[in-house]
């Protein structure tokens, strides 16, 4: 990193602390913590080949949801992350999920100073505000999947006989996962549901999206300890989270952050204010005792 990209982090962190803390910080308890465990199995299996999860063949992450029945995947794990969709009958919904990336791969796409925030395609994202803008690179790996991922949801749905949609994902993975959550309702019939639980989620758009994100989706992004990938871009180049962060703390509690990147130091602005004061091994996990990968 330059020396001057790595001022402007310590000045953007800084002016967290400026802020007012939002709402009171909450507690999680054990049963919600619990609760988001299919989705943090789900979230580590996309990290597995798509032969992998077509099979349902991909050991603890597969066996952690046994019942999943895959109908669709793709990618190679290279120039396209891995994904795949299918049907949970203990949760009754489609789960559409993402590869990620680790953190030495990432932090290129999050810190370089070579990608920039633009509008949305129009023909994926019919009707969307030009105000709304996101990460360049952000957008193109979502779009190289769109239309498949889309696909292989309506199949889903007609098979099944759901109108619900969850939508999982890690890192680079939770970034498209969450362009997937605002892309997929503007295609599919208007009494679905959708929920999306991501981890380690770098900031994905600008203030626009993230109040675009908070009108209208269920997110939970849940970021671990001193993970630096969620501090990132940083919001000195417009770049905002939205609300829904889940932050686990050094301690082992969890704690809900109320509002957009909230700067209390039990959220993830507050303990870590400057990428350099992060700590990459924390980007994986343990996610209630679960390490992203396959």
């Amino acid at each position: 990193m330059s020396y001057h990209l790595a001022v402007a982090f310590l000045l953007a962190g800084a002016s967290t602390h400026a802020l007012t803390v939002r709402q009171s910080i909450t507690g999680i308890t054990t049963s919600q913590i619990d609760s988001y465990t299919p989705y943090t199995y789900f979230a580590s299996a996309a990290y597995c080949t798509a032969a992998q999860t077509l099979a349902w063949d991909c050991g603890t992450n597969c066996e952690g949801n046994s019942d999943f029945l895959p109908v669709a995947s793709g990618g190679n794990g290279d120039s396209v992350q891995y994904w795949y969709v299918g049907y949970d009958p203990p949760l009754n919904t489609v789960i559409v999920a993402h590869q990620g990336t680790n953190p030495s791969e990432i932090l290129p796409l999050v810190t370089d100073a070579d990608f920039f925030l633009t509008n949305l395609d129009s023909s994926l994202f019919p009707g969307i505000s030009s105000d709304i803008e996101v990460h360049n690179g952000f957008m193109d790996a979502q779009a190289s999947t769109a239309t498949e991922v889309l696909a292989a949801v309506q199949t889903t749905m007609s098979t099944y006989g759901t109108t619900t949609v969850t939508l999982v994902g890690h890192s680079l993975g939770a970034a498209i996962s969450l362009l997937d959550s605002v892309y997929l309702p503007l295609h599919l019939p208007s009494g679905t549901s959708f929920q999306t639980f991501t981890y380690g989620l770098p900031r994905v758009g600008n203030q626009a999206f993230a109040n675009y994100v908070d009108a209208n989706l269920h997110l939970t992004h849940i970021n671990n300890k001193e993970d630096p990938i969620p501090t990132c871009p940083g919001m000195f180049l417009g770049f905002v989270h939205p609300a829904g962060e889940v932050h686990i703390e050094d301690s082992g509690e969890w704690a809900a952050c109320p509002g957009q990147d909230n700067p209390s130091t039990q959220c993830i602005v507050g303990d870590v204010p400057t990428i350099l004061q992060g700590d990459e091994s924390d980007h994986d996990g343990p996610y209630n005792g679960i390490e992203m990968g396959c």
